[in-house]
């Protein structure tokens, strides 16, 4: 199934569609289970906090929320080295872009970390939009359109690739096509925009794109 348009550009969830950051928030965490109640702590205050705030002091405050060792917040940061992509990102991405299509990355974390962590993907973007240039966090509407409006593309010729179920009312919502890559295996709550496609690989990108 394709999106209903030809795609000219891809943009990504970075740290959770292309890297897997979870194993990253565990470790500094000390936990799989730790690392998760972070996690989730640190999600509600991201979503809920409108323009951004230093996503380090978001990390903090998700920390003590969730009872997890203030340590750990300088943990993550010091290990963000250790992100690594899914198998197979390297390879669907450089079919896409052997193909001709543009590629971007819109990720809710600072100029820096965004930056260290888009090396870490391994295939050239032509994007990397965070949520501190943009101004706001994802879902906000703006952390979607500015890096649209950075890579000069059509949301209706681009294809978004949610991370997570925030990204698909977010990204949906600025006229893009969506992708869920479900990873964990995440129910999907049909009261949101449906996306094109939900997969636990990015393998199928190729046909969509």
């Amino acid at each position: 199934m394709k999106s209903a348009a030809p795609v000219e550009a891809v943009l990504f969830d970075l740290l959770t569609a292309l890297l897997d950051s979870w194993s990253v928030w565990n470790h500094a965490a000390g936990s799989a289970a730790d690392g998760l109640r972070w996690r989730r702590a640190y999600l509600r205050l991201t979503y809920g906090c409108g323009s951004y705030r230093p996503y380090e002091d978001l990390v903090r405050e998700a920390a003590a929320e969730a009872g997890v060792a203030a340590s750990a917040a300088e943990a993550l940061t010091a290990g963000w080295d250790m992100l690594r992509p899914w198998p197979e990102v390297q390879r669907v991405l450089g079919d896409l872009t052997a193909r001709g299509v543009r590629l971007g990355v819109v990720t809710n974390c600072s100029v820096t970390l965004g930056r260290q962590a888009a090396e870490q993907v391994g295939v050239p973007l032509s994007v990397v939009m965070t949520s501190e240039e943009a101004g706001f966090y994802k879902p906000h509407p703006q952390a979607y359109r500015a890096a649209l409006d950075r890579l000069g593309a059509d949301p209706e010729r681009t294809l978004f690739v949610a991370g997570s179920p925030a990204d698909i009312p977010g990204a949906a919502g600025v006229g893009m096509s969506v992708f869920w890559h479900n990873r964990a295996g995440l129910p999907f709550v049909a009261d949101t925009a449906r996306p094109l496609l939900i997969a636990d690989t990015l393998d199928p990108l190729v046909t969509l794109a």
